[in-house]
């Protein structure tokens, strides 16, 4: 471990805090850092955490405080969403309608509330997960999801494509927040549940905040270099 980068990481987080807007909430995301980068960064206030692994987010949760507000980021297989039910407080991957369904049957197992942001392929990427905003807007549209007692929709979750060109980026964020307006619009008019736009990353999250984004998810700014070894350490010691 560098003694460096974890002592660092305090006044790299109080860089970033300060330079986002009041309504903006900032995700830590800890994947492929260890539990003392994690607990470095609770000690100087920050309870809000990403994972994109479930085993290693299982593992951490596991071995760090509490009080931590864990968020699972990106694409959820539904086979391992039983795994995180009992802890985690935000699925920021939903890109199915079965995986909000699983996501609801886990929940209701732990007597939980799980929040969900509905992610959206708004990147040139075919690799991205997500839904298409016209079959995101078509499972609403059918209306399953109200019978859902145990998640919340909590909003949407984009990535924008990685480009060196800012403008396609700003454009793809606006997209996200045209898509997220016209959805509170149409379906959550009367909810006060859905009013999360998550999306900014270290190196966009400003053009994000640009387009009307108002939580951002923030790795190597905060924590430094990624280490995937960790990763493939939990991998190979946790079975789960």
């Amino acid at each position: 471990m560098d003694t460096e980068d974890i002592s660092g990481i305090a006044q790299r987080l109080d860089g970033i805090r300060k330079s986002l807007p009041g309504n903006v909430t900032l995700v830590a995301v800890s994947k492929t850092h260890p539990v003392e980068f994690i607990q470095a960064a609770y000690d100087a206030g920050q309870r809000i955490f990403g994972e994109n692994k479930v085993q290693e987010m299982v593992a951490k949760h596991e071995v760090l405080p509490k009080d931590i507000e864990w968020h699972f980021i990106g694409h959820v297989q539904r086979n391992k969403i039983r795994q995180m039910a009992s802890f985690v407080s935000t699925i920021q991957g939903i890109d199915s309608f079965a995986a909000l369904e699983e996501t609801n049957r886990q929940a209701e197992r732990f007597g939980r509330t799980i929040t969900c942001l509905l992610q959206i392929h708004i990147a040139t990427e075919e690799s991205k997960f997500g839904f298409f905003p016209e079959e995101c807007s078509d499972m609403l549209a059918e209306g399953n999801w109200r019978t859902l007692s145990h998640v919340r929709i909590g909003g949407v979750m984009g990535m924008a494509s990685n480009t060196d060109n800012g403008q396609q980026v700003l454009t793809e964020f606006r997209r996200l927040v045209a898509f997220f307006n016209s959805t509170k619009e149409r379906f959550f008019s009367e909810s006060n549940d859905f009013r999360t736009i998550s999306a900014g990353m270290s190196g966009d999250y400003r053009t994000a905040i640009q387009a009307g984004s108002n939580m951002v998810r923030i790795g190597t700014g905060i924590f430094g270099i990624r280490d995937y070894t960790i990763q493939q350490t939990l991998s190979d010691n946790t079975s789960i």
